[in-house]
Formats: C-alpha cells, sequence, structure tokens
C-alpha cells in the first residue's frame, strides 16, 4: 500500500487538520515509512503464540455479585433539578 499527494489531503480532510500544500508531499513520505514499518510486522512468526492484553500473566479478582446498597432513589433524586418517576430530565439537545 501506498499513500499519495491524494491520500494525504484526503486525511488531513477528514481529520479536520490545516495542511499546507508544502507539507503534503513530505507527509506522504512519513506516512509511506510508518505504514513500511506496520508491514515489517507480518514477517514476524507468531504460530504459537498466545493474544495478550499485557506483557505481564495476571488474572482478574473475582467476587460475589451481591447488592451492598439499594433503595436510594428518592435521596439521589433530591439533587436532580428536575425529575420524573426517578429518571433525571434535561433538555433536548438533539432536534
Amino acid at each position: 500500500m501506498s499513500v499519495d499527494k491524494d491520500t494525504v489531503r484526503r486525511i488531513a480532510k477528514l481529520a479536520r487538520i490545516a495542511l499546507d500544500e508544502g507539507r503534503v508531499e513530505p507527509m506522504a513520505a512519513e506516512l509511506n515509512g510508518i505504514v513500511q514499518w506496520v508491514a515489517q510486522l507480518d514477517e514476524v512468526d507468531v504460530t504459537g503464540v498466545a493474544p495478550m492484553t499485557s506483557v505481564v500473566a495476571q488474572t482478574l479478582k473475582m467476587r460475589d455479585d451481591v447488592v451492598t446498597e439499594g433503595g436510594t432513589a428518592d435521596a439521589l433524586m433530591a439533587n436532580a433539578p428536575d425529575g420524573e418517576d426517578h429518571f433525571f430530565v434535561v433538555p433536548k439537545v438533539v432536534e
């Protein structure tokens, strides 16, 4: 994959980045370098390597899922400027 000048302009437009015309060609070269570097990762043999989310093996501590506190809807709604049936009422923001 190669990044050309038109692709750089499109990426800049989508990212809402003002990019001078003089920076388009150097940016294309930088992006092509990044793409080539990432493409090198395809050469690594990862057969038998388990996917991981951290370099340190860890397991999550489990706990019982029990309700420790509840029935406080009236106390929560006491601070709300406006509420209805234990729901917060807010101004409409989407037309």
